[in-house]
């Protein structure tokens, strides 16, 4: 789906771009151009780099603190 009209950007490119180190919004920013016009689909990258950011961070093996 669409996320950004503007630029053309798909929530499929937003999760690829998290996948590959994307960690803020200055990041896909950057390398997408969302939320960069009319910033309408800022909350929705916003809430989408959250998401993957709280799956990345549950994906990493627990270790116990030394």
């Amino acid at each position: 789906m669409y996320v950004c009209v503007c630029n053309k950007v798909t929530d499929g490119q937003i999760r690829a771009a998290c996948d590959e180190g994307a960690y803020s919004m200055e990041c896909l920013q950057s390398r997408l151009k969302v939320a960069t016009c009319c910033g309408r689909c800022a909350e929705c990258a916003q809430r989408m780099l959250n998401d993957a950011t709280v799956a990345r961070v549950n994906e990493q093996p627990y270790r116990a603190a030394a």
